[in-house]
């Protein structure tokens, strides 16, 4: 008899070490929850050099488009710091860095030295749109409407990049950050005291 209960305990405790594994495997959010954790405690900080490396990019053929159908040219946003983040709903480690984001989004939204660009790598706006309004961000949120370099984008989810009021690439990183931590705003800060 006790054997038996022994055996019942060890294949209920087993059914939920599989369960809680399949819901870590097959629920964005639930994995985005556990990424998110890890960046509370301090992994998943993006690295930023103490003094901005940068490399001239040829900004002049890339576009995205809003959900009006508005086209941007990230050349007409030269003189200002653009972060721009590409996303996906269905991408834990986006869901679990998005907070972050949106939070230093939250931080310069009303200066017009920063402008954020969050790209749905699904080019899905009702999608997208709806997960920005369950969460209650802001973000504003673009599609393709050119070719990217490779060199900006090579098609891993999340991919932030950063580039200097001069139109340079400042930094680029793929995987979950966070990019609320008080190093990125200060490497954010470095980059707009940089003269045109």
């Amino acid at each position: 008899m006790k054997n038996k209960a022994v055996a019942i305990k060890k294949y209920i405790i087993n059914g939920l070490f599989i369960g809680l594994l399949a819901l870590l495997l097959f629920v964005p959010s639930a994995k985005a929850l556990v990424i998110r954790g890890l960046m509370e405690i301090g992994l998943y900080n993006p690295e930023v050099a103490a003094k901005p490396v940068t490399a001239k990019a040829d900004l002049s053929g890339i576009r995205f488009k809003d959900a009006k159908g508005r086209t941007l040219s990230l050349a007409d946003l030269e003189g200002k710091v653009i972060f721009l983040n590409f996303w996906a709903t269905w991408c834990p480690p986006c869901l679990a860095e998005m907070p972050s984001v949106n939070k230093l989004y939250e931080h310069y939204k009303n200066d017009s030295e920063v402008v954020f660009l969050l790209v749905d790598a699904d080019s899905d706006f009702a999608k997208s749109q709806a997960y920005m309004d369950r969460k209650k961000y802001a973000l504003p949120v673009y599609n393709f409407a050119s070719n990217l370099p490779e060199t900006l984008f090579k098609g891993a989810l999340p991919t932030t990049v950063v580039f200097d009021k001069k139109g340079r690439l400042s930094y680029r990183g793929e995987g979950a950050a966070n990019y609320a931590s008080k190093k990125f705003v200060g490497f954010i800060e470095q980059l707009k005291a940089l003269k045109n």
